[in-house]
């Protein structure tokens, strides 16, 4: 039997789940409902386990795997991490971000990184070189902006975000979509700029659900690394199995 851990980064009704060996992502990473999660568990039957949430209910989850596998850590504010957390709220942060932020230390270490996690929400967070997490930003995400608009407005339509979209819009459409999409590329390259003044040079990397969407559009160098989450969650995992 293989010596697999599980990394499961856990949604509201689907949770995004990694299978390593050591360091290394073994199979690619699947979208499991939570429901399912006991029983792929036991399929794997792995070492340990790592369950991140930003929904609140890993403690649950962890319950119902206990029974599966004794070796089962939730990664909250409280648990050892690879960096150092010098978020001055640490209980308020979500813990993806935290977990992306030890996905990139793993991936490019001895670097200035920034990570953007575009999601429901994007998230903008910094890592220096010597591998100090200091916090960052938050704002709304691509498809909350389109439903924004549609919900607090009496006539604006609610549509989907289109790549490409011309800078100047001929309709109210294209003026949407020129606004949402072109505003959030301003938006994210000029934070690479900021935050690139100040920590230099800068590694950006994307993640998210929608990081496929801008990976092509932004100017400058950017590395798309769809499963740092999971990444960091396999690290941080590995780190505390050490200090065991």
């Amino acid at each position: 039997m293989q010596p697999y851990n599980i990394a499961i980064d856990l949604g509201n009704t689907a949770a995004k789940v990694g299978i390593f060996e050591g360091e290394m992502l073994v199979k690619p990473a699947r979208r499991v409902e939570v429901a399912g999660l006991p029983a792929l568990v036991e399929e794997v039957r792995p070492r340990h386990v790592i369950i991140c949430s930003v929904s609140g209910d890993a403690a649950a989850l962890r319950t119902q795997l206990l029974p599966v596998i004794s070796s089962v850590y939730v990664l909250d504010y409280r648990l050892p991490v690879p960096v150092a957390n010098l978020y001055e709220s640490p209980q308020t942060l979500g813990m993806d971000r935290l977990a992306a932020v030890a996905g990139a230390a793993a991936r490019y270490p001895g670097k200035h990184c920034l990570v953007i996690d575009l999601g429901t929400c994007i998230t903008y967070d910094l890592l220096d070189a010597g591998g100090n997490y200091h916090g960052g930003a938050i704002s709304p995400g691509l498809h909350m902006r389109f439903r924004a608009m549609h919900t607090f407005t009496a006539r604006l339509p609610l549509i989907e975000p289109e790549a490409g979209a011309a800078i100047i819009g001929k309709t109210t459409r294209a003026a949407m979509q020129s606004g949402v999409v072109n505003g959030l590329l301003g938006e994210i390259e000029g934070m690479m700029a900021r935050y690139g003044s100040r920590f230099f040079p800068l590694t950006t990397i994307l993640c998210g659900g929608d990081a496929h969407f801008f990976e092509s559009q932004l100017k400058g160098i950017i590395f798309a690394v769809p499963e740092l989450v999971l990444i960091g969650l396999n690290r941080i995992l590995l780190h505390n199995v050490s200090l065991t």
